[in-house]
């Protein structure tokens, strides 16, 4: 059996399955990323709740994890070459799990990035975008006075809704099969629309491609169960 006592996080989180990869998460969109990922693998892991409200991404223990306080961070038990593997950034995770099951990529090297460039399209644009219409609209950032700030950012959130919704006009997925690309922006497709309730103010009404691949996303039972690990309970 791995013994995972060496790694500080895990005496803050006990394992459950010692044996499993051990995510510390919460249901958020980059948070659901990897737990969508990996009930569609079919791979075992013992997800633990990393709570903002009490500062868990603050302690010694999740820091040793990933020393950028961010979550999801994971710890693979049974990492290259059978050694453990402790692994931050969504982005990073998800590729991790692509390779190592064979899963959730293209198999044509071309495909493959493509898959790659939409995954960094997240990474880099929709998920960072998106959080500050978030901010502006929804949490503290909507009683600052000036409109601009939030003017900015619901015009660039458009504006990247706009190349989606190029991009998906007569396709089921972004690239050819369901990919770690549609498991990284679809999250935050959701989050705009539901939790931010941003849609009148970045057009979302005026799309089509984009909530229909919302629709098929969110269909998948391994994304249903997704997205509410880890529980809040």
């Amino acid at each position: 059996m791995t013994d995972l006592n060496t790694f500080l996080v895990t005496h803050r989180w006990p394992p459950r399955n010692p044996e499993a990869i051990q995510l510390y998460s919460l249901a958020t969109p980059n948070g659901v990323k990897v737990s969508i990922a990996l009930e569609e693998t079919g791979l075992p892991y013992d997800a633990h709740l990393v709570s903002f409200e009490t500062n868990d991404q603050m302690t010694p223990e999740f820091l040793s994890l990933n020393p950028n306080n961010k979550i999801p961070a994971i710890l693979d038990p049974n990492g290259p070459g059978g050694k453990p593997m402790p692994l931050f950034e969504s982005g990073a995770i998800l590729l991790y799990l692509a390779e190592k099951t064979g899963q959730l990529m293209p198999k044509d090297p071309a495909e493959r990035w493509q898959a790659v460039q939409w995954l960094m399209f997240q990474m880099g644009g929709v998920g960072p975008m998106f959080g500050q219409v978030g901010y502006f609209h929804k949490y503290a950032g909507k009683d600052i006075e000036d409109p601009r700030p939030r003017e900015r950012y619901y015009n660039e959130s458009r504006r990247l809704l706009s190349v989606l919704e190029k991009r998906m006009a007569g396709r089921e997925w972004i690239v050819e099969g369901y990919s770690v690309a549609d498991i990284a922006i679809c999250p935050w497709l959701h989050n705009l629309k539901e939790h931010y309730k941003a849609g009148d103010q970045v057009g979302w009404n005026d799309l089509r491609h984009v909530p229909a691949w919302l629709d098929r996303f969110l269909a998948r039972p391994a994304v249903q169960r997704g997205l509410n690990i880890p529980s809040s309970s």
